[in-house]
């Protein structure tokens, strides 16, 4: 069962579907940024235009049943500071694959991995997905910090990888499976 992005808090962050009010700040505080953004593995975002048009894909794909995708506001200031979302949805075994960044300035505080306490949470509280499932280059620390101090594990591989045939090199896996 999927019922795709729905709103959930935590302490202090309200994480909801995108909407076309969070371009100002995905400009200022994150998709424009080269660190953040690649980082993260996706492109620099630097003008209006191209985020307004990053909004129009996320926005739509809120039709889809399985699609999973969270700006991350920050309760005190109201901003959007970053996204949290399932960017692969293996229906077929009920996995799904977990990405999140979070703008430089707002990192260092903790939102990323109270994001990722309040997905994991989500997920298998409201969704039928057993497993979650997450991996970090080798060289970005900062993400690897967060998933070695959420309460996913380090395992082997990810179905990312074992769909295309591939071993993790230089990648550090991790999962959590839901508590039966």
């Amino acid at each position: 069962m999927h019922n795709g992005t729905q709103a959930f808090e935590t302490d202090r962050l309200i994480c909801r579907r995108f909407d076309m009010t969070d371009m100002q700040d995905m400009l200022e505080f994150w998709a424009s940024d080269p660190g953040t953004q690649l980082e993260y593995g996706e492109p620099v975002y630097t003008d209006a235009t191209a985020v307004t048009g990053l909004l129009e894909k996320y926005i739509s794909a809120y039709e889809q049943p399985d699609t999973y995708r969270w700006a991350i506001v920050e309760k005190e200031s109201g901003h959007n500071i970053g996204q949290i979302a399932l960017c692969r949805v293996y229906s077929d075994i009920m996995t799904a694959e977990i990405e999140y960044c979070i703008g430089d300035r707002f990192r260092g505080h903790g939102y990323a991995g109270e994001a990722l306490r309040g997905l994991i949470g989500y997920m298998f509280t409201h969704t039928d997905i057993e497993r979650l499932e997450a991996y970090h280059r080798g060289e970005n620390t900062s993400s690897g910090r967060v998933l070695e101090r959420s309460s996913m594990h380090i395992t082997d591989n990810v179905e990312r990888f074992r769909r295309e045939g591939k071993i993790p090199e230089g990648e550090v896996c991790y999962c959590i499976e839901r508590d039966r």
